[in-house]
C-alpha cells in the first residue's frame, strides 16, 4: 500500500465522519466507514446464540466518497479477543484484548471464499433528484453458524487499506441455564401506546364522578415497564425490525428481520441471528406457536422464524417458517406447532405463494391439521400441529365482525382463494385460547412459547380509523383476560410468564370531545371546529350506558367480563388526533365501513383529503410528504405489562432488545457450552 493511498484513506475517514450523520440516505445503515463489521458495534448476544459474521470493505467509484479508483482491499484481516481478565472483573482498556483470527478463535476449519459485488446509493435528496447514484465496489467474507459462550465484552477489529480499522464491541449477556418459567405468552398490541390504552379504557368502561367502575385487564397487571423502540439506523422503527429486536435481542434495519442487512444483492445471504423460538426448540425442545389478526406472512408473526432483509418476501418467509432458510440449516426449528391468522394468498397455489406451490398441501404433508374457519378451528384436536388460515390478507377487525357485520360480505377474502367472503371468522380470543390448548398438550413438561398479536391496532391507526383500532385494543384486553382464566383452568397459570407490549407506537392521543350534531350542521370549517370541546367542555364519555346512577351502577357490555362500548355513535364522541398524518377530513363519527382518509390527487399534489371520507367534517392539514397516504409510526416508548415468573425483571425503562434477554433468561436459554443440550438437573422451574 503506497503512502499516497494511506494518506487518501486517512482523508476518507475524516470525510466519513460527516457522512455518518446523514439522515435521509446511508450507504449501509450499520456501517458508517469503508470497513463494515456485521454484527456491528454495540451488539449483544445470548450465550450460545448462533449468528453469522459478515465483513465488507467498500471502495466507492464516484461521489464524495470516491476512493482508491473503486478497488476494494481484498487483503483485509479480522481479529477478535475478549476484554478483561478472568472472571467478571478486571476489564482492560480498549485494544488490550489478546486477539486471534476469527478462524482460530471460533475453530473454523475452512476460511470462507472472498465475495465480490457492487451496489449503488444516493448520497442525498439532491442526488436522487438528479438521478446521480454513487456506485460502490465491495470485497467481503462471511462466517456462518458462530457462537460465543463466555459472558463478557469482546472486541472485533477489521483492518484494511494499509492500517485503517473498524472496531466492534460486543457484549455476551450472563448465562441463564435455569428455567424459571415453563411457558411464556407474549401478547403484542401492534403499534399500541399508553395513549391508546387510555382511550380504549374510556370507550369500554364507565365512570362516575371521574372514577372508573371497572378497568382493563392490563390495569391489573402487577408490573409495568417501558421499552425504547429505536432501530439500528433510525429512531423511528417499523414492525419488522422491532419484532426482530424482541425475538433475537439484536437490532436491525427498517424492513429487515433476523439479519443484519449487508450490501449484497441477495435478500437471503445477509448475516443471520438465531431467534428465541429457534433457540427454544434447540435447547429445550419446547412447543411454540404464533397467532395474529394479520396475514401470517406479516412482519410480527413471521419474524419469529423469518430471516430476510425485506419483510415483503412473503412467500419465501412462509416457506422458511416450515422448512428453514435454504442452505442455512441451523435456522430450521421444524415449523410452529400452532399457526393461526390470515394471509391465504401465500398458501393457495398461485402467483403469491412461494414458487407458486400449494402450501396448504405442504403443511398437511408435514403433519398439520388444517382449519379454514372458526367452526373447524374449535373442532381441532390438541395433539397435532395445527395451521389455521381464515381469510386472504389481514383479518377483519372486531368492529366489523361484531357491530358493522354487513361489511364482511364485501371483502371477497375467502381462505380458499376465491372471491367469496370469509364469514365464519374467529377472533383473537378464539385463536389464542385454542393455541394455548394445543401448545399445553404438545409442549408437555418441556413447556411452550406463544406470540399473540392484535395486528390491526396498528393497521387501523395507519388509516386514522381510530374506532376500529381501539376496538381491536379492547379485543386484545378481553383476550388477555380470557387467557389468564384458561391458564388457571389448565393449572398452568403459576408456571407461565405473561407479557403484553407493543413493537412501536403512533402519535395518537385524545384532546377533547366533539359535538357531532353541531359539527355536521355548522357552515365553514372554522365554525365546525367550535364543535370540539376542550378542558371543561370535553365532558364525559357517552360510549357506555349506565344501568343506574347510584352506587350499583354498572356498564352494559358484550359478554361476562368483557367490556366494549355499547354505543359506538354517541353525539359527543372523543376528538382524537395524530402526530404525523396526511391531509384528511374529520367529523369524529365512527366510520360504518373501513376508513379511506385520502384520495389520489394529480401528480403534483399527491394524496389529498378524501372529500367523501368524513361527510360534514372539516379539513385537517397534514404534516407528511404528500406521497404518504397513511399516518406513520412515532418515537414514543411503549408499555410492557408483566405477570408470572420473572415479572419483576420487566419493570423500569430499557431497550426493545432487552425483552428478548429477559424472556431468554426466564426460559433458561443461555448456554454454557457448544452442545446446546439441557443441563443436567436444570430442566425444572423455580418454585
Amino acid at each position: 500500500m503506497t503512502n499516497k493511498i494511506a494518506a487518501t484513506a486517512a482523508a476518507a475517514v475524516l470525510l466519513l465522519s460527516s457522512l455518518a450523520s446523514a439522515q435521509t440516505f446511508r450507504r449501509l445503515g450499520a456501517c458508517p466507514s469503508l470497513g463494515c463489521v456485521l454484527p456491528p458495534d454495540q451488539s449483544d448476544f445470548l450465550p450460545g446464540q448462533l449468528f453469522d459474521l459478515r465483513l465488507e470493505v467498500h471502495a466507492p467509484v464516484n461521489g464524495s466518497e470516491a476512493f482508491n479508483d473503486g478497488v476494494p482491499d481484498e487483503a483485509f484481516t479480522v481479529s477478535i479477543g475478549k476484554l478483561g481478565g478472568g472472571g467478571e472483573g478486571g476489564k482492560r482498556e480498549a485494544g488490550s484484548a489478546k486477539k486471534k483470527s476469527i478462524a482460530e478463535f471460533f475453530g473454523v476449519d475452512d476460511e470462507p471464499e472472498l465475495e465480490r459485488w457492487d451496489f449503488s446509493w444516493y448520497e442525498d435528496l439532491f442526488a436522487e433528484d438528479a438521478d446521480t447514484p454513487s456506485v460502490v465496489n465491495v470485497a467481503s467474507r462471511i462466517y456462518r453458524g458462530l457462537a460465543l459462550y463466555e459472558p463478557g465484552e469482546y472486541e472485533v477489529t477489521l483492518t484494511y487499506y494499509g492500517g485503517e480499522t473498524t472496531t466492534a464491541r460486543w457484549v455476551v449477556r450472563p448465562l441463564a441455564t435455569k428455567k424459571r418459567a415453563k411457558n411464556v405468552i407474549l401478547f403484542i398490541g401492534d403499534g399500541m401506546t399508553t395513549n391508546m390504552i387510555t382511550a380504549a379504557r374510556l370507550l369500554g368502561h364507565s365512570s362516575i364522578n371521574g372514577k372508573y367502575q371497572s378497568t382493563l385487564q392490563l390495569d391489573k397487571f402487577p408490573v409495568l415497564g417501558h421499552q425504547m423502540t429505536h432501530s439500528i439506523d433510525s429512531f423511528i422503527t417499523d414492525s419488522a425490525n422491532s419484532a426482530s429486536a424482541l425475538y433475537t435481542g439484536h437490532k436491525s434495519t427498517v424492513n429487515a428481520m433476523g439479519v443484519y442487512v449487508d450490501s449484497s444483492p441477495d435478500h437471503f445471504d445477509d448475516p443471520k441471528v438465531e431467534t428465541l423460538v429457534e433457540i427454544l426448540v434447540r435447547v429445550w425442545d419446547s412447543a411454540w406457536g404464533a397467532v395474529s389478526t394479520a396475514a401470517l406472512s406479516d412482519a410480527t408473526p413471521i419474524a419469529l422464524s423469518g430471516h430476510s432483509r425485506s419483510r415483503y418476501d412473503y412467500g419465501s418467509l412462509v416457506d422458511q417458517a416450515l422448512n428453514g432458510v435454504t442452505n442455512y440449516t441451523w435456522t430450521n426449528q421444524g415449523g410452529p406447532d400452532v399457526w393461526f391468522g390470515g394471509g391465504a394468498e401465500q398458501f393457495v397455489p398461485g402467483p403469491e405463494s412461494y414458487q407458486s406451490e400449494d402450501y396448504y398441501a405442504k403443511f398437511a404433508e408435514a403433519g398439520y391439521d388444517i382449519s379454514l374457519n372458526k367452526t373447524s378451528l374449535l373442532e381441532l384436536g390438541n395433539s397435532s400441529k395445527a395451521l389455521g388460515v381464515f381469510c386472504q390478507s389481514h383479518m377483519p377487525v372486531w368492529l366489523d365482525r361484531n357491530v358493522f357485520t354487513d361489511n364482511l360480505a364485501s371483502f371477497e377474502n375467502s381462505p380458499t382463494g376465491s372471491d367469496d367472503s370469509a364469514l365464519d371468522l374467529p377472533g383473537l380470543k378464539e385463536m389464542t385460547l385454542k393455541a394455548i390448548d394445543i401448545l399445553h398438550e404438545r409442549g408437555g413438561e418441556d413447556g411452550f412459547f406463544l406470540m399473540s398479536e392484535a395486528a390491526s391496532i396498528d393497521k387501523q391507526m395507519h388509516t386514522l380509523d381510530y374506532d376500529r383500532a381501539l376496538g381491536d385494543l379492547l379485543e386484545l384486553d378481553d383476550t388477555v383476560r380470557a387467557t389468564l382464566a384458561r391458564l388457571g383452568a389448565l393449572g398452568a397459570l403459576d408456571d407461565t410468564l405473561v407479557l403484553v407490549t407493543a413493537d412501536h407506537g403512533h402519535g395518537f392521543d385524545v384532546f377533547g370531545s366533539a359535538d357531532t350534531q353541531y359539527l355536521a350542521a355548522a357552515g365553514t370549517d372554522r365554525q365546525k371546529r367550535r364543535a370540539v370541546g376542550t378542558y371543561e367542555k370535553s365532558g364525559l364519555s357517552q360510549y357506555t350506558q349506565q344501568l343506574s346512577s347510584g352506587a350499583d351502577a354498572a356498564a352494559i357490555s358484550y359478554g361476562e367480563g368483557a367490556h366494549f362500548p355499547v354505543d359506538w355513535e354517541p353525539r359527543y364522541a372523543i376528538a382524537p388526533g395524530f402526530g404525523a398524518n396526511p391531509d384528511r377530513r374529520e367529523n369524529y363519527r365512527v366510520h360504518r365501513s373501513p376508513r379511506q382518509p385520502v384520495s389520489k390527487g394529480d401528480n403534483e399534489r399527491g394524496y389529498v383529503a378524501n372529500a367523501e371520507d368524513a361527510p360534514g367534517g372539516f379539513v385537517v392539514n397534514g404534516t407528511l410528504p404528500t406521497t404518504e397516504s397513511t399516518g406513520v409510526h412515532s418515537l414514543t416508548d411503549v408499555p410492557v405489562f408483566a405477570r408470572g415468573p420473572c415479572q419483576e425483571d420487566f419493570g423500569g425503562v430499557y431497550g426493545n432488545v432487552d425483552i428478548f434477554y429477559k424472556m431468554a433468561a426466564c426460559l433458561g436459554l443461555g448456554r454454557p457450552g457448544p452442545d446446546g443440550g439441557k443441563p443436567g438437573g436444570d430442566d425444572s422451574c423455580d418454585d
